[in-house]
């Protein structure tokens, strides 16, 4: 059964091939949100007052993404993901610059980007999911203060460290992969040995490596010691 988001957003894709607009139309609408698809930056900008969320490709004919993005940005704070076909450094330095608050590549999964919209919508619009404290076993995370107590006691957490349990601690019985989690807490400055070696910190801290289990070639998610 297909993960459906218990909040429904109105998201509003702007994108210049109608195919791949259909497909995403049709995959975010399956998860419970309301999309209106633009072929043109002007119909985006026309649109953009409506929306809870803007998905922009930066490839456009009639207004450059990055316009778009300048634009929306000068308006209203609705959060913006740009789409581009260029992995590149500099995609995302002028995107994030030109009010963006994430990037996606072209091809992507639709996993990672659902994942996306969701962890940048429980930023912009905290509500009845968003966690303050999370309670699992003896682990608390109190999110406001990044103080985590663990068996009574405080745990003493890096910034990248409590950003990375609370991913896992939010999702609980969700398996987050390897990837989004490298995207979402790293950005750009990452590498696989940087995630393992967290991991293996929180660990260690926690007591036991059962607190967060490895599901091999996917990534990771919140478990429970014995």
């Amino acid at each position: 059964m297909p993960f459906r988001s218990s909040v429904s957003w109105r998201i509003l894709v702007a994108g210049e091939d109608p195919q791949d607009r259909e497909v995403l139309r049709r995959h975010l609408e399956r998860h419970g949100h309301e999309v209106r698809s633009v072929a043109s930056g002007t119909e985006a900008l026309a649109h953009h007052a409506d929306a809870d969320l803007v998905l922009v490709d930066l490839d456009l004919v009639d207004v450059d993404g990055l316009e778009v993005c300048r634009s929306v940005r000068e308006t209203s704070a609705t959060p913006i993901i740009a789409v581009s076909e260029r992995n590149s450094e500099l995609d995302t330095v002028l995107s994030l610059q030109a009010g963006a608050d994430g990037i996606i590549v072209k091809p992507y999964g639709v996993r990672e980007l659902l994942a996306r919209v969701e962890a940048l919508m429980r930023r912009a619009r905290p509500g009845p999911n968003s966690f303050s404290r999370i309670e699992h076993g003896p682990l608390l995370i109190d999110v406001e203060s990044r103080e985590v107590t663990f068996e009574g006691r405080i745990v003493s957490m890096t910034k990248k460290e409590f950003d990375l349990l609370y991913m896992l601690a939010s999702q609980p019985g969700t398996i987050v992969s390897r990837r989004v989690i490298m995207q979402q807490i790293w950005g750009d400055s990452w590498s696989r040995r940087t995630v393992d070696t967290h991991v293996s910190s929180l660990r260690g801290k926690l007591g036991a490596s059962d607190w967060i289990v490895t599901v091999r070639g996917v990534g990771f998610m919140l478990g429970r010691a014995a």
